[in-house]
C-alpha cells in the first residue's frame, strides 16, 4: 500500500504533530476533492463548507485563501498535480489545526452501481463532519452482501443519502433529489444548478424505498464524480444511456478552479 503524503498546519507530518488528530476523539470536519493539473471543480463551494463547519464546530472562520496555500503546498510536497486531496479540521476549540492528505487520483467506477438500504441517517447530517462510525459498519455490511454501497434511511424508508454518495431519481420529467437532511456534497453542489441549461428540470422531494416504482432510473455523485445506480436492495434500474449521457456531460463541462492563489 502507497502511503499518503500529509502535512499538517503547512508541515509534514512527524510524531509531534500526528499526536494533534490522534488526541482529539474524532471531532472535526473535513472536504474530499479530485485535483487535475492543480486545479479542481467547485473550489468555492469547498472552501464554504470548511469555513461554515469550522464557524459551526469550533467558532473562527478559516480563511480561504490560507485553505489554498495549504493544498497547493501539500501537492507540491508530494509532487503531485493530479491527486485525490482531503483537507481535515481538527480541534481544540482554540486553535483548530488543518491537515491536508494527498493521495493518487480517483475516478468513480462508471458500472451500475447497487446499494444495500439501512436504517440510519448521519447526525448533524449538513456537515461532513468525522467519527463515521455506523457509515463505516453499514457500508462493510452491504459490501458483504454484494452491494457497492448502504443507502441510508430514515423512519418509514424515507431516503436520505449513500453512505458516501448523494443520490438522485429520474421520474421521466425530472431529476429528483431526496428532500431530507444530508450531506450537500459537491458534485451535486456543481451539477445541480446546471442542469437546466442541459434541458433537464430539477427538484427536491421525499423518495421512499416503498416509492421506488415512480422512477425508472437514478445515479449517485461524490468527489470522483457519477455512476449509475443498477439496483436498490431487490428493485432493479435500467440504466439510462441518454440521461446519464447529458448528466455526465453538464458535470465534465462545469469549470475548473485553479487551487494555487499565487
Amino acid at each position: 500500500m502507497t502511503l499518503p503524503y500529509v502535512e499538517i498546519d503547512g508541515r509534514p507530518a512527524d510524531a509531534e504533530n500526528l499526536l494533534v488528530p490522534a488526541l482529539t476523539g474524532g471531532y472535526g470536519h473535513f472536504t474530499a476533492m479530485q485535483v487535475r493539473d492543480g486545479r479542481v471543480r467547485g473550489l468555492a463551494h469547498h472552501l464554504s463548507r470548511l469555513d461554515r463547519a469550522n464557524r459551526e464546530l469550533f467558532g473562527p472562520a478559516l480563511d480561504g485563501q490560507r485553505v489554498r496555500s495549504l493544498i497547493a503546498r501539500a501537492l507540491v510536497g508530494s509532487g503531485q498535480g493530479d491527486a485525490s486531496v482531503r483537507v481535515y479540521v481538527y480541534g481544540p476549540a482554540e486553535a483548530p489545526t488543518p491537515m491536508v492528505v494527498v493521495k493518487g487520483p480517483a475516478e468513480m467506477p462508471s458500472t451500475a452501481q447497487s446499494l444495500l438500504s439501512v436504517p440510519y441517517e448521519r447526525p448533524v447530517a449538513h456537515i461532513k463532519h468525522l467519527g463515521g462510525f455506523a457509515q463505516g459498519y453499514y457500508s462493510r455490511l452491504a459490501e458483504r452482501q454484494g452491494f457497492t454501497e448502504a443507502l441510508l434511511t430514515g423512519p418509514g424508508g424515507v431516503i436520505a443519502e449513500g453512505a458516501i454518495t448523494n443520490i438522485a431519481f429520474w421520474d421521466g420529467t425530472s431529476v429528483v433529489w431526496p428532500d431530507r437532511p444530508a450531506l450537500l456534497g459537491i458534485t451535486k453542489a456543481v451539477l445541480d444548478p446546471r442542469l437546466a441549461a442541459y434541458g433537464l428540470k430539477s427538484t427536491h422531494r421525499e423518495v421512499t424505498l416503498a416509492g421506488l416504482d415512480a422512477y425508472s432510473a437514478a445515479f449517485v455523485t461524490n468527489a470522483r464524480g457519477i455512476a449509475p445506480v443498477g439496483r436498490i436492495d431487490e428493485r432493479a434500474f435500467a440504466v439510462d444511456a441518454e440521461l446519464m449521457k447529458v448528466v455526465w456531460r453538464a458535470f465534465e463541462e462545469a469549470p475548473w478552479d485553479v487551487i494555487d492563489p499565487g
